[in-house]
Protein backbone atom coordinates (compact mmCIF):
# COMPACT_ATOMS: atom_id res chain seq x y z
CA UNK A 1 0.00 0.00 0.00
CA UNK A 2 1.51 3.33 -1.03
CA UNK A 3 1.82 5.90 1.91
CA UNK A 4 0.05 8.98 -0.59
CA UNK A 5 -2.65 6.95 -2.09
CA UNK A 6 -3.81 3.79 -0.33
CA UNK A 7 -5.55 1.69 -2.12
CA UNK A 8 -9.73 1.51 -1.45
CA UNK A 9 -11.48 -1.75 0.08
CA UNK A 10 -12.38 -4.06 -2.84
CA UNK A 11 -15.96 -2.97 -2.16
CA UNK A 12 -15.33 1.05 -1.57
CA UNK A 13 -16.71 3.50 -3.37
CA UNK A 14 -13.99 5.35 -6.23
CA UNK A 15 -12.79 8.61 -4.65
CA UNK A 16 -12.33 10.74 -7.53
CA UNK A 17 -9.93 13.08 -7.16
CA UNK A 18 -10.14 16.89 -7.14
CA UNK A 19 -7.36 19.60 -7.84
CA UNK A 20 -9.97 21.33 -4.87
CA UNK A 21 -9.28 20.97 -1.54
CA UNK A 22 -10.95 22.73 2.04
CA UNK A 23 -8.27 23.11 4.34
CA UNK A 24 -9.34 23.64 7.80
CA UNK A 25 -13.13 24.21 9.39
CA UNK A 26 -15.48 25.54 6.57
CA UNK A 27 -17.66 26.10 9.25
CA UNK A 28 -16.00 29.21 10.40
CA UNK A 29 -15.61 30.72 6.52
CA UNK A 30 -18.12 33.21 7.30
CA UNK A 31 -18.45 34.66 4.21
CA UNK A 32 -19.44 31.22 2.58
CA UNK A 33 -22.44 31.17 4.88
CA UNK A 34 -24.45 34.39 4.29
CA UNK A 35 -28.34 33.85 5.03
CA UNK A 36 -30.20 34.10 1.95
CA UNK A 37 -31.55 37.78 1.84
CA UNK A 38 -34.85 38.42 1.65
CA UNK A 39 -34.67 41.00 -0.95
CA UNK A 40 -32.03 41.17 -4.23
CA UNK A 41 -28.95 43.57 -3.89
CA UNK A 42 -26.92 42.47 -7.16
CA UNK A 43 -27.76 42.27 -10.63
CA UNK A 44 -27.79 38.68 -10.42
CA UNK A 45 -29.91 38.43 -7.73
CA UNK A 46 -32.45 40.37 -9.27
CA UNK A 47 -32.36 38.24 -12.78
CA UNK A 48 -33.24 35.41 -10.67
CA UNK A 49 -35.94 37.01 -8.90
CA UNK A 50 -37.30 37.77 -12.24
CA UNK A 51 -36.77 34.20 -13.88
CA UNK A 52 -38.55 32.99 -10.60
CA UNK A 53 -41.61 35.09 -10.98
CA UNK A 54 -41.46 33.89 -15.07
CA UNK A 55 -41.07 30.47 -13.82
CA UNK A 56 -44.55 30.70 -11.27
CA UNK A 57 -46.84 31.64 -13.47
CA UNK A 58 -49.53 31.72 -10.83
CA UNK A 59 -47.93 34.86 -9.60
CA UNK A 60 -48.65 36.69 -12.75
CA UNK A 61 -50.88 35.09 -15.19
CA UNK A 62 -54.43 35.72 -13.84
CA UNK A 63 -53.58 39.56 -13.73
CA UNK A 64 -52.78 40.12 -17.12
CA UNK A 65 -54.75 42.42 -19.25
CA UNK A 66 -54.73 43.89 -22.61
CA UNK A 67 -55.48 46.85 -23.98
CA UNK A 68 -55.95 48.24 -27.27
CA UNK A 69 -55.64 51.95 -26.39
CA UNK A 70 -52.63 51.90 -24.39
CA UNK A 71 -49.91 49.82 -22.70
CA UNK A 72 -51.39 47.70 -19.81
CA UNK A 73 -49.50 47.46 -16.62
CA UNK A 74 -49.20 46.76 -13.22
CA UNK A 75 -46.89 46.89 -10.32
CA UNK A 76 -46.47 43.12 -9.04
CA UNK A 77 -44.46 43.89 -5.84
CA UNK A 78 -42.05 46.56 -4.18
CA UNK A 79 -39.20 46.13 -2.23
CA UNK A 80 -36.30 48.29 -0.45
CA UNK A 81 -34.79 50.05 -3.44
CA UNK A 82 -36.88 47.83 -6.09
CA UNK A 83 -40.24 47.47 -8.42
CA UNK A 84 -41.69 44.89 -10.31
CA UNK A 85 -44.09 45.89 -13.24
CA UNK A 86 -46.18 43.29 -15.45
CA UNK A 87 -46.85 44.75 -18.87
CA UNK A 88 -48.95 43.43 -21.64
CA UNK A 89 -48.69 44.57 -25.08
CA UNK A 90 -51.14 43.77 -28.29
CA UNK A 91 -49.88 43.67 -31.61
CA UNK A 92 -48.11 46.60 -32.90
CA UNK A 93 -47.74 48.60 -29.35
CA UNK A 94 -44.69 50.42 -28.49
CA UNK A 95 -43.07 52.24 -25.49
CA UNK A 96 -41.72 54.56 -27.77
CA UNK A 97 -37.43 55.40 -27.40
CA UNK A 98 -36.54 55.61 -24.03
CA UNK A 99 -34.61 55.07 -20.84
CA UNK A 100 -35.23 54.48 -17.73
CA UNK A 101 -33.34 57.52 -15.31
CA UNK A 102 -31.57 56.54 -12.62
CA UNK A 103 -32.81 52.71 -12.51
CA UNK A 104 -31.23 49.68 -13.73
CA UNK A 105 -33.22 47.05 -14.83
CA UNK A 106 -34.54 43.74 -15.70
CA UNK A 107 -36.42 42.96 -19.03
CA UNK A 108 -38.19 39.30 -19.45
CA UNK A 109 -40.27 38.16 -21.51
CA UNK A 110 -43.01 35.82 -20.36
CA UNK A 111 -45.36 35.26 -23.23
CA UNK A 112 -45.17 36.14 -26.87
CA UNK A 113 -42.08 38.23 -28.63
CA UNK A 114 -41.14 41.42 -28.58
CA UNK A 115 -38.58 43.66 -30.67
CA UNK A 116 -36.24 46.13 -28.92
CA UNK A 117 -34.74 48.43 -30.61
CA UNK A 118 -31.47 50.55 -30.00
CA UNK A 119 -28.78 52.25 -31.64
CA UNK A 120 -27.18 48.85 -32.50
CA UNK A 121 -30.41 47.54 -34.10
CA UNK A 122 -33.22 45.39 -33.62
CA UNK A 123 -33.15 42.40 -31.27
CA UNK A 124 -36.22 39.93 -31.51
CA UNK A 125 -36.70 38.84 -27.29
CA UNK A 126 -38.78 35.52 -27.40
CA UNK A 127 -40.40 33.65 -24.40
CA UNK A 128 -37.79 33.64 -21.46
CA UNK A 129 -35.56 36.40 -22.87
CA UNK A 130 -33.92 38.50 -20.46
CA UNK A 131 -32.33 42.26 -21.01
CA UNK A 132 -30.31 43.52 -18.04
CA UNK A 133 -29.76 47.44 -18.60
CA UNK A 134 -28.01 50.10 -16.89
CA UNK A 135 -29.08 53.40 -16.12
CA UNK A 136 -29.55 55.72 -19.67
CA UNK A 137 -29.78 52.67 -21.89
CA UNK A 138 -31.71 53.84 -24.26
CA UNK A 139 -34.21 51.39 -26.52
CA UNK A 140 -38.01 51.51 -27.88
CA UNK A 141 -39.26 48.25 -26.77
CA UNK A 142 -42.18 46.99 -29.66
CA UNK A 143 -44.74 44.17 -29.92
CA UNK A 144 -44.14 43.49 -33.97
CA UNK A 145 -45.77 39.86 -33.69
CA UNK A 146 -49.74 39.02 -34.87
CA UNK A 147 -50.26 37.94 -30.92
CA UNK A 148 -50.21 39.71 -27.68
CA UNK A 149 -46.87 39.50 -25.31
CA UNK A 150 -46.06 40.02 -21.75
CA UNK A 151 -43.04 41.05 -20.15
CA UNK A 152 -41.59 41.18 -16.58
CA UNK A 153 -39.87 44.81 -15.47
CA UNK A 154 -37.55 44.84 -12.61
CA UNK A 155 -36.11 48.41 -11.68
CA UNK A 156 -33.72 49.10 -9.11
CA UNK A 157 -33.66 51.27 -7.41
CA UNK A 158 -37.63 51.86 -8.22
CA UNK A 159 -38.21 53.82 -11.07
CA UNK A 160 -39.19 57.12 -10.57
CA UNK A 161 -38.40 58.85 -14.20
CA UNK A 162 -38.61 57.65 -18.12
CA UNK A 163 -37.04 60.30 -20.36
CA UNK A 164 -38.70 59.61 -23.94
CA UNK A 165 -35.89 60.13 -26.70
CA UNK A 166 -35.79 61.27 -30.24
CA UNK A 167 -34.93 57.76 -31.62
CA UNK A 168 -32.61 59.16 -34.34
CA UNK A 169 -30.67 60.71 -32.24
CA UNK A 170 -31.25 58.96 -29.12
CA UNK A 171 -30.84 62.73 -27.33
CA UNK A 172 -33.59 63.03 -24.21
CA UNK A 173 -36.71 64.86 -26.10
CA UNK A 174 -38.65 65.27 -23.04
CA UNK A 175 -39.71 63.55 -19.43
CA UNK A 176 -42.64 61.28 -18.89
CA UNK A 177 -44.55 60.51 -15.95
CA UNK A 178 -43.97 56.70 -14.78
CA UNK A 179 -45.60 54.16 -16.64
CA UNK A 180 -43.03 51.43 -16.32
Amino acid sequence: MNATHPQAAPNAPQVIESDLQIAGDILSVQHLLQPPREHPATVAEFAGLARSIAGDRSQWEHLVEYDATSRWYHRLRTGPGYEVWLLSWVPGQGSGTHDHGPSSGVLTVLEGALTEHTARGPRTLAAGSQRVFAPGYAHEVVNDSLDGAVSLHVYFPGLTEMPMHDAPSCSPARQTPVSA
